[in-house]
């Protein structure tokens, strides 16, 4: 869906035929004796280990082309070449993977070194949100009293360091509630109804949890802002010295 997607946009934005789009990287594939002929174009998803050399290969050759490519590193080293387009794009691949994911290209004049395209990061974020949605199998999502605990609702203590106990003597196995039967309903796995106590335990567990995710959103809030701080550089002289001669080439 990513892909098509990217090839929409590719054929409007460039003027170019879908029908001349090649996929030289599949498995098995060789790139390199591939036939380009004939106005091919290729549009597709390369390995991003030796993007670089994939881009060198096509520049050289005048090979017309649209790749995808993660999102830093390796773009930045393609803009040489070709243009750079950084749209930044969490795209879950096949294998499972997230990457960062931009584009380089060269159907772009040479003289275009990187190019923002908002309606590419539109393109390709629609159809990845389109892709998640599709992968993930939503399950209902039942509310239950204090009395009835589930493994679901009780496992995330273990990982917060929270012990909480349910007597053999103080429970009884349900797999459903009355109020759930008429419609059919059930409680995924089964559950247990508890005692008083067992309920007081549980909702002082619930507390603390509480307690500590929240510290934990803190902390991590903490550390995030830490990480953001900017270290600020400076221009040297050689640098501004270079910039200045980069405005007078456009007299």
């Amino acid at each position: 869906m990513v892909y098509e997607a990217v090839a929409d946009w590719t054929a409007k934005e460039y003027h170019v035929d879908k029908s001349c789009f090649v996929r030289p990287f599949y498995p098995g594939g060789d790139y390199e004796n591939f036939d380009y002929g004939g106005g091919k174009v290729v549009v597709d998803n390369p390995p991003f280990s030796i993007l670089s050399q994939i881009v060198r290969f096509y520049c050289e050759r005048g090979v017309p082309f649209l790749l995808f490519a993660p999102t830093l590193s390796s773009i930045q080293r393609c803009a040489d070449l070709c243009t750079a387009l950084p749209v930044g794009v969490d795209v879950t691949y096949e294998n499972g993977a997230e990457i960062k994911t931009s584009f380089v290209t060269n159907l772009e004049p040479y003289e275009t070194r990187v190019r923002v395209v908002p309606s590419l990061y539109e393109a390709v974020k629609k159809a990845n949100d389109e892709n998640r949605r599709e992968q993930v199998r939503t399950l209902p999502k039942y509310v239950y009293p204090s009395e009835v605990v589930t493994v679901a609702a009780i496992y995330p203590l273990a990982r917060l360091g929270i012990e909480f106990v349910v007597p053999r003597s103080e429970s009884v196995r349900v797999s459903a509630l009355d109020s759930q039967r008429e419609s059919k309903k059930s409680i995924f796995g089964c559950g247990w109804l508890v005692s008083a106590e067992v309920k007081a335990e549980r909702e002082k567990a619930e507390r603390e949890k509480a307690e500590r995710e929240k510290a934990e959103r803190e902390k991590a809030e903490r550390e995030k802002a830490e990480r953001e701080k900017a270290e600020r550089w400076q221009l040297s002289d050689r640098e501004r010295a270079i910039i200045a001669g980069l405005a007078n080439t456009q007299k």
